[in-house]
């Protein structure tokens, strides 16, 4: 244990992104059995049942007080539209258009959200974007530009599915923006809230279209999709963006369509044409050249008041306890100014400007 926590104080991306591939992986999973699953259920009803499961799966990991922060009325508002973009528009859009290409196009095309993610991050918090981080995203735009062009010349149907899945990757990208400014607080009571607002939603549009209920089977399994593949792995990433920043989770949260990918072709899916193969390539490009960065420059802490779970061996959290608690806890906690330099990325304290 101390050897890796002597690694991830020296290289802090190395925490937040073995989170973030955790994630992805769950998430990766999940989209093709997503499109076996949601076969001939309404976009709406699939939106609802995937976050009915993902809310149980917050109910059962929320954290006692004592070790995770609690959310706020004040973030009520951000909850809300975290759960407009992210659990209905997002979900649908994704469920409309894999009922209308192919999953491992689709698949892939999910690797934009990171494009999304990180260019929303940068304009709206100033997460730093340096030469590498640029490379990654032009490597993933690149890709996604030959997914396009390779899936329109099939047909204006499956064009018009993988847009469709664009639309989504649009959606989560300003979802996980949003998500930062609650990072601190605990992750599961965030999965909790989200999807208590969004499935009731989706599921009311779902009766206003008129959707037809769908089979105990197929409704069991798309709760079951929605507590791995959304439930947990919201929970995982948001842990990731507490320790990474958005951006950067964003961007390795990438390597989930090369999953999915992956499990399409192994479930039986043909049609794996020149275009979206180069177009994958190029996105596994753009992700792994972003799991190598490094960061590190003298920067200044200002003064700072806040809660949220934290360890005394990090070198950010030397306030005393009449007794010192073991782990993590948390508490809301003063840091002192300071200036200092080490290897950083933009996580809770280090959201200074470049």
């Amino acid at each position: 244990m101390s050897r890796m926590r002597t690694l991830s104080d020296r290289r802090p991306a190395l925490r937040g992104g073995l989170l973030a591939v955790l994630a992805a992986t769950l998430f990766g999973i999940s989209t093709p059995l997503l499109q076996r699953a949601g076969e001939g259920v309404g976009p709406f009803t699939t939106a609802a049942l995937l976050y009915a499961g993902a809310a149980l799966l917050g109910a059962l990991l929320r954290q006692p007080v004592e070790r995770e922060a609690r959310l706020r009325r004040s973030d009520l508002p951000r909850i809300a539209a975290m759960a407009g973009f992210g659990a209905v528009l997002g979900p649908v859009a994704l469920a409309w258009g894999l009922q209308r290409t192919s999953g491992t196009s689709a698949s892939l095309m999910l690797a934009l959200e990171a494009l999304f993610t990180a260019v929303l991050a940068h304009w709206l918090y100033r997460e730093s974007m340096d030469r590498r981080v640029k490379t990654a995203l032009l490597l993933l735009l690149a890709g996604g530009v030959l997914l396009v062009l390779d899936r329109g010349s099939i047909g204006d149907a499956q064009l018009l599915g993988l847009l469709a899945v664009l639309a989504a990757t649009a959606a989560w990208g300003i979802d996980n923006t949003l998500s930062r400014g609650v990072a601190e607080r605990d992750p599961a009571q965030v999965v909790l809230a989200k999807s208590a607002i969004g499935a009731p939603a989706a599921l009311l549009l779902a009766l206003a279209w008129g959707e037809p209920l769908p089979g105990g089977s197929a409704a069991l399994a798309l709760v079951g999709i929605g507590a791995t593949g959304y439930g947990l792995s919201l929970r995982l990433y948001l842990l990731a963006q507490r320790a990474f920043g958005a951006a950067r989770t964003g961007s390795v949260f990438a390597f989930a369509p090369f999953i999915g990918a992956a499990l399409a072709v192994a479930m039986g899916e043909e049609g794996l044409g020149r275009g979206t193969a180069a177009g994958g390539a190029l996105m596994l490009a753009g992700v792994l050249v972003h799991l190598g960065e490094r960061h590190e420059h003298w920067h200044e802490h200002e003064a700072l008041e806040h809660e949220h779970a934290h360890r005394h061996d990090d070198g950010h959290h030397g306030h005393g306890h009449e007794v010192m608690p073991e782990g993590a806890h948390s508490h809301s906690h003063r840091h002192e100014p300071t200036a200092h330099a080490h290897p950083h990325v933009p996580d809770a304290h280090h959201r200074h400007p470049h």
